[in-house]
């Protein structure tokens, strides 16, 4: 196994931590669940603080869930002047050697 490289002594690495904000750690537990009580639990773990202070704050946020149109499974279109196309599936070609 090689040995770590070591960095040169002139460059500095610092490394920053910053929780997630209330309302981000909210948004990404309602994202994860929809259960009221794991949300508190997820947003509470991300933040490091109480659960209770995170249910206190869990129903000012209406859960943003974007609502996705509903369609009709699509439906083949046959235009009167064109013949449908067909696809069929060969089997693979098998070399003997």
């Amino acid at each position: 196994m090689p040995a770590p490289k070591k960095k040169p002594s002139s460059v500095r690495t610092s490394l920053r931590f910053e929780p997630p904000t209330l309302e981000e750690a909210i948004f990404a537990a309602q994202g994860l669940t929809d259960n009221v009580d794991d949300q508190v639990e997820i947003a509470a773990r991300l933040m490091g603080l109480p659960e209770a202070d995170v249910r206190a704050a869990i129903p000012k946020m209406a859960p943003v869930r974007p609502r996705l149109a509903v369609r009709p499974p699509a439906q083949a279109r046959f235009a009167p002047s064109r013949p449908p196309v067909v696809v069929e599936r060969r089997a693979p070609r098998v070399l003997i050697r």
